[in-house]
């Protein structure tokens, strides 16, 4: 058996471990938790057990640790100012990917702890998982230096660049825990696009940057929340139209319970092969996908056909027991929400990794080659590094922006956080294949308004909204004013000319 195949089955039997111990309930009941002053220790069981079993298990212990240690030898050809520079890098690209998870995961598991499905600290556990499997194992070994293509560095002074990439991880990190502090959701790729702005601007003058590329980040502004907002809203008015609006709701949630299982592990198939697989090469065509998270959706069809057939049956017209026939949605909805989080984190951690580690790699290659250029080859350990990153920050304040979305916007239950999430991955898979920009922040925010328009019974926080929109608009011109300000800082500090 390959290395690679050793790393997947060790992620693969990690989460086993661990999923349903942080997926335990107290009986029927659904727990919020009020503990968000966890323990900087509690990091530890996940990060550790997860990161150690995949590197010594895919045999990369070794390779990858010998390798961080001699860092050091490739700032020789800059001198002490790369050396510095070398130093500065790794710990800004840290403090990103701290504030990545301090920020961006409450994506996946917001709507869990928002809906009592679990508790706070039953969703760090997985996520703390699945965002380390996912940054680690399926982040891309060649990445982008810059994010999004938006200018592009091969023609311009190394140094400049090198600090550049610099000052622009410190910007979008800095805006993150602004963000982050106040509760906002914000885009992290937004973040670090506008600091790559600033810098592009400051190195080569705005003629270097590709408008037209910028325009379509900004585009997505619009696309996702509405095309979030419509996913949620349709999945919604299927499941009252055909379920919920009828006396025997539980009757027929029974009866379209395998369908919809079929299309949740569909969809999430899609986006775990679309999404969260896209930088590994399996060599998978449209057509693959497609059959594979067909078989994934039968699979759950068939495994929800199992349960429903062990549980209790549920006569036409019967009422005496409407609590335990809302227990049971709620057993059903609940796992579906804690599997499409666990999809949506390692989705999650295996792209949104590159926000920290692009700018890093390529920092490291500069100093190593005293050449630019558009990517950059990722080692494992980089990709480790980014992970460990997110968890950190997931563990330490993620629970300020999994509060927003969870519940600050509005309550939310098992049913609600389903369709949310559903919502927000059915969009994923669309734009994904039609190429519309999205934000999957901004999508996950969309689908939580567009349930809210829907449910006019649940009140929404217009003011927290409007707050919300505000931070998106001035992200990039966040990014872009810090990563000006620290590039002139270091520049005069360093003695850099050009």
């Amino acid at each position: 058996m390959g290395r690679s195949r050793w790393r997947w089955l060790a992620v693969v039997g990690l989460v086993g471990i661990l999923l349903p111990t942080a997926y335990r309930r107290q009986g029927d009941n659904y727990h919020y938790a009020g503990d968000c002053t966890l323990n900087w220790r509690f990091a530890l069981v996940p990060l550790g057990s997860g990161l150690i079993s995949a590197l010594v298990l895919g045999g990369k212990l070794d390779e990858s640790f010998s390798e961080a240690v001699n860092m050091e030898v490739l700032a020789v050809s800059f001198g002490v100012t790369g050396q510095v520079m070398l130093v500065m890098v790794l710990v800004f690209g840290l403090y990103m990917a701290w504030s990545i998870g301090a920020n961006d995961v409450a994506n996946a598991m917001g709507t869990s702890v928002g809906s009592r499905v679990l508790t706070l600290r039953q969703a760090i556990i997985i996520a703390a998982v699945m965002e380390l499997a996912g940054a680690a194992l399926a982040g891309g070994h060649v990445t982008d230096t810059v994010r999004k293509g938006i200018f592009d560095p091969s023609g311009l002074p190394p140094q400049l660049v090198a600090m550049g990439f610099i000052s622009s991880l410190l910007a979008a990190a800095v805006w993150l825990q602004v963000a982050t502090w106040f509760g906002w959701p914000v885009s992290t790729t937004h973040s670090i696009v506008g600091s790559i702005v600033g810098i592009g601007i400051m190195i080569g003058g705005v003629q270097v940057i590709e408008w037209r590329t910028l325009g379509k980040v900004v585009l997505s502004w619009v696309t996702s929340p509405l095309c979030g907002g419509l996913c949620s809203f349709v999945v919604l008015a299927v499941l009252k139209r055909l379920v919920l609006s009828h006396s025997d709701a539980m009757l027929r949630l029974q009866r379209v319970a395998p369908g919809l299982a079929f299309y949740v592990f569909f969809i999430l198939g899609m986006v775990l092969f679309l999404k969260g697989l896209k930088n590994v090469d399996f060599g998978m065509q449209l057509g693959r996908v497609f059959v594979s998270s067909c078989v994934l959706g039968f699979v759950g069809a068939v495994g929800t056909y199992m349960w429903l057939r062990r549980s209790p049956k549920v006569e036409s017209g019967e009422g005496s027991s409407s609590e335990s026939h809302a227990a049971e949605s709620n057993r059903l909805f609940g796992f579906l929400i804690v599997l499409s989080a666990c999809f949506l984190a390692f989705a999650h951690g295996a792209n949104d990794v590159a926000n920290a580690i692009g700018p890093v790699a390529g920092v490291i290659q500069i100093l190593r080659d005293g050449t630019v250029n558009t990517t950059s080859i990722v080692s494992f350990w980089i990709l480790a590094l980014g992970g460990i990153g997110i968890v950190i920050g997931l563990a330490t304040w993620g629970y300020r922006v999994i509060e927003t979305v969870g519940s600050k916007i509005m309550n939310l239950n098992p049913l609600t956080g389903f369709v949310i999430n559903l919502g927000a991955a059915t969009t994923i898979v669309l734009a994904s294949r039609l190429g519309f920009p999205i934000s999957t922040t901004h999508t996950l925010i969309g689908a939580v308004l567009g349930v809210g328009l829907f449910q006019t019974e649940m009140k929404m926080d217009v003011g927290k909204v409007k707050e919300i929109i505000v931070s998106w608009l001035i992200t990039v011109p966040s990014g872009a004013i810090l990563a000006i300000a620290f590039y002139s800082i270091f520049k005069v500090t360093f003695g850099l000319s050009g």
